[in-house]
């Protein structure tokens, strides 16, 4: 009797994490990974702290690692490996040896597909320029530490606006300015990023507002960090173009002027990776991601889909989504690994959970905004409160803001944001269970929470944010 085997198409989180939890309840099948890049398996949200130099080493990254994973888990892992085609009548895949530029057909019981998301790139003039970067994979990571290191390493102050920097040539050069195109979690990420490096960072966003669909009562608070640490913000500003001197880009070209650059990062948001399953048949479903049900099976039988290039259902409005997030990506891995071995759990679905550090700012968000309420067509209220993150007797707390979005009538629970210097990070995961249980503010404040003056005040400020809404409810 032949050996079942699985193929994987794609080798970071969601892929990995399939062919691992097919390995560990088949452990007598085969589980092959093809995935087109040089790494597997590393944690590509660390990639704002590499480039800052917080992590040295971007081997400290990777968790996982193609000999590991044949050594460890009997995985056969194929770096550089691109899958070119998917058959579903013959269940084939026709993969593309890049270095070797050969190729070759591997059969499959099972398929997984975990082809990830692409970085958005506009099509705008000068947009094929040198040093203008993406930042989504751990290569690009490399290549733009790369660029800034050796732009240069030391920093000369003279006593002038500016100071003087010296490569690793001796050369001395002016301070890079960079500029970040979109104020979203990774742009934000990047300003700390670039400011410890040294950089003259500015912002663009055509929005009224950095993160988007946050409240403006986070919102405010991040922007007015953002300009005390030394970061410029152009905001309802369109980029137009990009223009470059001996092909590397100088300028930014937008609708209120033209901005010099030294380095463009491009951080408008991420689409999934479909186009392989969407030439074989695949059905697509939410932003164009791969659709699946509630088993991340797809319409092609024996065919599974996981992370970044799938959607998802949003438990707040049962309604399928596309957040590309690693926690995501993770846990759709690991059940689409688990059903292609023969179970059959269910993928209960995503309330948009996020975190995010922003200089001294913690930074977190979880359901519905209120954009994204007043799109969905319900009728909701905003509450917000101000209160500190332990006792006031005990030193060393600091303010919290907690944000509500609340269905009237039901009282509901809809969404949750809350920022300040600590204590914010954590505090969401209450809320995000909140939501999973469908729980009303009511419910929310009734919570029996911990407290201790180190930790938390004696009414948390998840419990007052929930009090003030209560107020609200029948209005």
């Amino acid at each position: 009797m032949e050996r079942q085997r699985l193929i994987v198409i794609g080798g970071v989180a969601a892929g990995m994490s399939a062919a691992s939890s097919f390995k560990r309840l088949k452990p007598d099948a085969e589980a092959f990974v093809f995935e087109k890049d040089y790494f597997i398996s590393y944690g590509a949200c660390s990639l704002p702290y590499y480039i800052s130099n917080d992590v040295k080493d971007f081997n400290d990254l990777i968790s996982l690692t193609p000999k590991m994973a044949t050594e460890e888990r009997n995985i056969h892992v194929y770096t550089r490996h691109e899958v070119k085609a998917i058959d579903t009548q013959k269940k084939e895949v026709v993969v593309l040896d890049i270095e070797k530029n050969t190729e070759t057909r591997y059969s499959y019981d099972k398929l997984v597909i975990a082809t990830g998301g692409l970085p958005v790139r506009p099509n705008l003039p000068g947009i094929d320029l040198n040093n203008i970067f993406t930042i989504r994979t751990l290569m690009d990571g490399i290549e733009i530490k790369k660029y800034i290191d050796e732009w240069g390493l030391f920093e000369v102050c003279i006593g002038s606006p500016e100071c003087l920097y010296v490569n690793r040539y001796g050369e001395n050069r002016r301070q890079m300015k960079a500029v970040i195109v979109g104020g979203g979690y990774i742009g934000m990420e990047m300003c700390e990023s670039f400011r410890k490096r040294g950089l003259d960072v500015t912002v663009i966003e055509k929005t009224d507002r950095v993160l988007g669909n946050m409240d403006t009562s986070i919102t405010n608070v991040v922007e007015e960090r953002l300009r005390s640490e030394g970061v410029k913000l152009l905001k309802n500003t369109s980029v137009e173009g990009f223009s470059g001197v001996k092909n590397s880009v100088k300028k930014v070209l937008t609708d209120r002027g033209e901005m010099e650059a030294d380095l463009v990062l491009i951080a408008i948001g991420a689409r999934p990776n479909t186009d392989l399953a969407k030439q074989a048949g695949i059905e697509l479903g939410v932003n164009g991601a791969i659709k699946v049900d509630e088993f991340l099976r797809t319409n092609i039988p024996h065919v599974y889909a996981a992370g970044d290039c799938a959607e998802a259902i949003h438990i707040v409005t049962d309604k399928k989504v596309y957040i590309p997030l690693g926690t995501t990506a993770n846990k759709q891995g690991r059940i689409a690994g688990e059903n292609a071995a023969g179970n059959n759990n269910k993928f209960e679905g995503v309330a948009g959970t996020a975190i995010t550090k922003i200089f001294d700012l913690e930074v977190s968000r979880t359901g519905l905004s209120p954009l994204e309420a007043e799109k969905e067509g319900i009728d909701f209220f905003v509450t917000t409160i101000k209160g500190r993150s332990r006792s006031n007797a005990y030193p060393a707390g600091k303010p919290i803001i907690v944000t509500y979005i609340t269905e009237k009538g039901s009282g509901r629970l809809l969404g949750a944001q809350i920022v300040g210097e600590e204590g914010a990070a954590h505090r969401i995961d209450t809320l995000a269970a909140c939501l999973s249980a469908r729980m009303t503010i009511y419910d929310v404040a009734r919570l029996d929470l911990g407290y201790a003056p180190p930790f938390a005040t004696v009414w948390d400020p998840i419990l007052i944010a929930a009090n003030a809404a209560i107020k609200n409810v029948k209005k």
